[in-house]
């Protein structure tokens, strides 16, 4: 449910950034913008795979759904302090993007593991 909730959002914000934006910001802006919605929708992508081997390999669905989480945590800040920066221009908020870059990073580790486990 999360990751086809976190895709849909992805798609508004890639669209709202393509149609909405791309006249108010400024071209680096909105490519931060864009950058945001598209990791998120990658990572939605993911959390969709975490559910596959939720079901595919029961041996490591645990770690599985750890990864899952990693990655909701990880969009959240990833993406969503990508969207502040590029709508605020507050620049601080880009010191959080690393942090929800970790969180996804480890998020694939753990989903790799969880598979290798099952």
């Amino acid at each position: 449910m999360l990751g086809a909730l976190s895709a849909f959002v992805a798609v508004a914000a890639g669209a709202f950034g393509a149609h909405g934006l791309k006249s108010r910001l400024a071209p680096d802006m909105l490519a931060v913008f864009e950058t945001g919605a598209r990791y998120q929708l990658y990572h939605a992508l993911a959390l969709l795979a975490v559910a596959w081997a939720q079901s595919r390999w029961p041996g490591g669905a645990g770690a599985a759904a750890w990864s899952g989480w990693l990655f909701v945590a990880g969009t959240l800040l990833f993406s969503g302090s990508l969207y502040a920066l590029a709508l605020t221009g507050v620049r601080w908020m880009g010191a959080i993007t690393p942090i929800g870059g970790l969180a996804l990073l480890l998020g694939w580790l753990l989903l790799a593991w969880a598979v290798s486990r099952g």
